[in-house]
């Protein structure tokens, strides 16, 4: 895996951060497919909550697909961000639209009626997003109780944003859950052993938002690919809300470099689809 580094931190340097930004081109493989396992569409026909003072700009499913589709993205998840608050009309509305390749990742209240976790299971709900990095849930309890009623009634795994380095207490707790899902690596190179903790659980880790982390990238993907391969999914994180460098078509570049083929394609497509089920 070294031999794939080299030629790629020499462009980075070895200090490669969440600041990166490197003008390049891809050089497309004959496996053209990617699953998008982490992306928002803001569409202000529905309701859009404010977060800490925050509201994002719009950006609509026709946006989102002149960035990717010239990537090779057919498939993907659509994921509830904080300022999706609890509203499930977007989801319900946007996913008929989008087709079979692509699933939904929600946000419930704790007190969500078993039948909406059935409904939304139906039109394609895979998963439940906890945003505790942006305070929306606080306890570790809360989340266990509610992720696993959730993955009795509708077969949802549970997507965590987190600090992984203040979970460090509850991993025990978290790996009994039957699926858990860390988005954009855990943010923190802090919380990286607490990653690699989660990965022999079980956890699936999205390799997303390389403009929001504060972690050496290409060392982080190094050290979970070489825990488990399997356990990393790629993801836009567009239109990269709140980051300090949007997502780069050069990023999908770094992830081929360092990994090579094999689990390149196993990141960008396969580890996914495994994980999400979607009709392809």
């Amino acid at each position: 895996m070294t031999n794939h580094l080299d030629r790629r931190r020499l462009l980075l340097g070895l200090g490669a951060v969440a600041g990166i930004s490197i003008v390049g081109c891809i050089t497309r493989p004959a496996q053209t497919d990617i699953f998008d396992a982490h992306c928002h569409i803001i569409d202000k026909h529905y309701p859009i909550v404010p977060n800490q003072g925050y509201v994002p700009p719009s950006y609509s499913i026709e946006e989102y697909r002149h960035q990717t589709i010239p990537l090779g993205i057919t498939a993907g998840a659509i994921v509830s961000g904080s300022f999706h608050g609890y509203d499930q009309t977007y989801l319900r509305a946007l996913l008929p639209v989008l087709g079979p390749r692509w699933v939904g990742i929600t946000q419930v209240p704790p007190d969500v009626p078993d039948i909406e976790i059935a409904s939304l299971s139906s039109i394609g709900v895979r998963g439940l997003r906890f945003n505790i990095y942006r305070g929306r849930i606080d306890s570790v309890d809360d989340i266990v109780a509610l992720a696993t009623r959730a993955n009795s009634i509708g077969q949802w795994h549970a997507e965590i944003y987190a600090d992984a380095s203040a979970l460090k207490p509850h991993v025990a707790k978290l790996a009994k859950l039957p699926q858990i899902v860390i988005d954009h690596m855990g943010m923190n190179e802090e919380g990286l052993p607490v990653i690699l903790d989660l990965v022999d659980a079980g956890a699936k880790i999205k390799i997303t938002g390389f403009g929001r982390v504060n972690m050496n990238v290409p060392r982080t993907i190094e050290q979970i690919a070489a825990r488990n391969p399997n356990a990393l999914m790629f993801g836009t994180d567009l239109p990269s809300t709140r980051a300090k460098r949007p997502f780069e078509a050069i990023d999908i570049d770094l992830i081929r470099n360092i990994l090579g083929p094999i689990n390149a394609t196993k990141t960008l497509w396969s580890n996914a689809l495994s994980l999400y089920k979607p009709k392809v």
